[in-house]
């Protein structure tokens, strides 16, 4: 008891302890809040299935896969500037302006409500085109994909529009609350399609269940977020400087979330292409095992974004550089924790979940698409950290030049070396990727940060009553 009292008397003579022992500790909440998002959607599905499998039938459990595949692509697409909301709400934040994040906020909703419009008008007029290419026979099975590709149009603006809540509220390095209610509206999901297969209901209902619970969640986050900034509007507003500015940064992140979409189905093009569809379905295996490696690690250390973007106008550089120092001690531990084991035992891990229906693939194939995703995982704290200092062009520009490179590398060697090719070339995915720290070093350790930052035009307009 003596012990702890004498704790709270030295964080109250030194108040700057107090901060920094509480933000480590909303750091380690919003880690593991940021792991628990990017999980319990893949493990719930994983659970789920069989169920559904049983109830739907694989024709109709295809159908809502393909919806959802439909609503999640688009939703990359018209989110991808939630990057930019993190960190023009970050840097107000920093500077204690209220009225730019209300802002921000109502110009974020302008923009991802014209791309989601544009998006749902387009998936709703090739909702029969496409469903005439995948349904080619079956005439009930076309009117229920159909009518769940056009819920689903909705459902990707309703989507579109939560999303500006989300990465605001992320902004203010507040995970708790927005992904409690992610869980909570996708348990629901979940729930009601148990529930709706179980009573004969077909997929459109499921589609019709999910716009229900989204919208619900949609106004949850609003909330959420008017808990931290006070009452806004949410109508849309276009401001010219501050859209330009938003626009700017964001522009370079929705390249990056479409070029992301664009390799994460390419390499298994090429390797389908060259080698046929069994070799696509070990590959995507190893793959889908191998992923978690940065997956977890990126979701994990996200708290980095907005906790960095909210300092970096005010903080002096070398505290910068002791939270980057940490962070980076932290992403390699991690990714070795995940990787090692994968490497050691990956290949009976693997073997034990596929059979040995694809055993006679080469060994080293699983190991190297780990290596891979390895190296893809060392970069997550320069990613988050140059995003911060606002030098979006440059990690865009790695990221493409290494899909680029990677898929010219399997074009190459897929031919002569099989599917080790494949697996050989996504190895240099991950290293030039890296190169991001170089740049770090530049912009934060030859004290140049704030040079590069696209300031102006969103943070002098004055300060007029718009919410």
């Amino acid at each position: 008891m003596k012990r702890s009292d004498n704790m709270w008397r030295t964080a109250l003579r030194n108040p700057q302890d107090l901060l920094r022992n509480v933000a480590n500790h909303r750091n380690w909440a919003n880690a593991f809040y940021g792991v628990a998002d990017y999980l319990v959607l893949p493990i719930g599905m994983l659970l789920a299935a069989p169920f559904l499998l049983r109830h739907l039938g694989a024709a109709q459990y295809g159908v809502w896969v393909l919806a959802g595949a439909a609503v999640s692509s688009g939703g990359v697409v018209s989110g991808s500037f939630g990057d930019a909301a993190i960190k023009y709400v970050g840097d107000c934040r920093g500077r204690g302006d209220g009225r730019g994040v209300v802002r921000i906020v109502r110009n974020m909703i302008s923009i991802n409500f014209v791309l989601s419009g544009g998006l749902a008008i387009a998936l709703w007029c090739l909702a029969p085109y496409v469903t005439r290419h995948i349904v080619k026979v079956d005439r009930d099975l076309q009117a229920i994909c159909v009518e769940s590709l056009r819920v689903g149009s909705g459902l990707l603006l309703v989507r579109s529009i939560e999303s500006v809540f989300v990465s605001t509220l992320r902004a203010f390095e507040t995970y708790g609350s927005t992904v409690r209610i992610s869980v909570c509206s996708r348990v629901a999901i979940l729930i009601l399609a148990l529930a709706l297969t179980r009573n004969g209901h077909n997929v459109v209902w499921i589609m019709m269940a999910t716009l229900l619970v989204s919208t619900c969640a949609t106004f949850a986050q609003a909330f959420a977020l008017g808990t931290k900034i006070g009452r806004f509007s949410p109508m849309p507003s276009w401001e010219r400087s501050t859209l330009s500015s938003i626009v700017a940064f964001g522009t370079f992140s929705w390249f990056q979330a479409i070029a992301g979409v664009a390799f994460s189905h390419a390499d298994r093009f090429f390797v389908g292409v060259f080698m046929g569809a069994p070799a696509v379905a070990y590959y995507n295996l190893c793959v889908q095992a191998a992923q978690p490696i940065h997956g977890l690690v990126s979701s994990g250390l996200h708290f980095l974004f907005p906790h960095l973007s909210t300092r970096v106008p005010t903080a002096s550089l070398a505290e910068i550089r002791r939270k980057i120092t940490m962070a980076f001690g932290i992403n390699a531990a991690l990714v070795a924790a995940i990787a090692l084991p994968l490497v050691i035992v990956g290949n009976r891990i693997i073997s034990a979940w596929i059979g040995p229906a694809l055993a006679w693939q080469p060994p080293l194939i699983f190991p190297t698409i780990v290596c891979s995703f390895t190296f893809l995982g060392m970069n997550v704290t320069a990613h988050y950290a140059l995003l911060a200092v606002g030098q979006v062009k440059i990690v865009t520009y790695l990221n493409l030049f290494a899909g680029i490179l990677m898929l010219l590398g399997m074009a190459i060697i897929i031919p002569r070396y099989a599917l080790q090719g494949a697996a050989s070339a996504r190895l240099v995915y991950g290293p030039i990727t890296c190169l991001a720290y170089w740049y770090l070093y530049k912009f934060i350790w030859r004290g140049e940060p704030r040079t590069g930052l696209p300031q102006a035009a969103i943070y002098k307009i004055p300060a007029t009553g718009i919410d």
